[in-house]
């Protein structure tokens, strides 16, 4: 038989996970022998050549059903059914698809920031798009859900890596950005500071007439970063007379601790795992280009006639 279909592999996925916590990799497997799928077609790769169709569709049937809550991920690369999903698989469902998901407000949220499409082969292969949707928008609502799905890896791959990695991942941001001057300089600045409630200090400009501190806190999702913690990073700068500092975590920042900067006269910038990997993506720093698509129009100055 054909390979199915990410919507067709959602139910599978879904009561494979209810059994216990998985991974996509080993869901592939169990999959392909409940649908007695040949060592070809567990084979067969995606036209980019960089992964298996089968994996590639389990992993949007579960990306997309862990937004729309009824999947958790309770460690990297491994998910399992949430309340939520248990207590669909309990309504005996005859299939999952996006129209189902549409059903949970999470879902819609996140299906209506996409621009409610999907591509082929980096996202799920035959999906619907709007036929309301021109192609041009097509293309742009398809390149937001592959930046989404890629700052999500992004976060998965940064919390794999040791504190060092991730030191070393704000040194080559911020060169990227423009501060620090040269990489080996911002390097010998940042990581190695050794104040109290300051991970390193890196200059501005080129110049270095200035100097921003920077903390930098590897959280999983959950854990959000509160006041007190930013409270402790001000009262660092203020000891040090620093007036500049820059607060990045991989998960988020508590609503009084972003309330308490916008109130002091130290000028903080708090990066978030969604700010951190959106600037990632924006500037090369653990993303390359895969693939670059041209779109072109008539030349209406070709064809005008004096």
């Amino acid at each position: 038989m054909s390979i199915p279909d990410y919507q067709a592999l959602m139910l599978p996925v879904l009561r494979l996970a209810a059994k216990g916590e998985t991974r996509v990799p080993d869901a592939a497997t169990r999959i392909a022998d409940e649908l007695a799928l040949s060592e070809e077609e567990r084979e067969v790769l995606l036209p980019s050549g960089r992964q298996r169709i089968l994996h590639n569709r389990i992993h949007w049937a579960k990306f997309y059903m862990s937004k729309a809550g009824l999947i958790d991920s309770p460690s990297r690369g491994r998910f399992v059914a949430s309340q939520a999903g248990h207590a669909l698989l309990a309504r005996d469902p005859a299939s999952i698809d996006v129209e189902l998901l549409k059903s949970y407000e999470s879902f819609r949220v996140f299906y209506g920031g996409m621009g409610s499409a999907s591509v082929e082969e980096e996202l799920p292969a035959k999906a619907s798009v709007s036929s309301d949707a021109t192609p041009e928008e097509q293309i742009d609502a398809a390149q937001a859900a592959i930046h989404e799905a890629l700052k999500a890896e992004l976060l998965d791959r940064i919390l794999a890596q040791s504190p060092a990695f991730f030191e070393r991942l704000i040194v080559d941001l911020l060169v990227a950005m423009g501060y620090g001057g040269s990489h080996e300089r911002a390097a010998r600045n940042l990581g190695k500071s050794g104040d109290g409630g300051v991970d390193g200090v890196i200059d501005e400009d080129r110049l270095g007439l200035d100097r921003i501190y920077v903390q930098a806190k590897r959280y999983a999702a959950h854990v959000s970063v509160g006041r007190p913690e930013i409270q402790g990073f001000v009262g660092s700068l203020v000891g040090l007379g620093a007036t500049k500092g820059v607060f990045v975590t991989t998960s988020s920042f508590s609503a009084p601790a972003a309330d308490f900067v916008r109130h002091i006269p130290q000028r903080i910038i708090l990066i978030d795992g969604e700010r951190l990997t959106d600037l990632m993506t924006e500037y090369g720093v653990g993303v390359r280009v895969s693939r670059s698509v041209t779109v072109k129009r008539v030349d209406e100055d070709f064809f005008a006639e004096d």
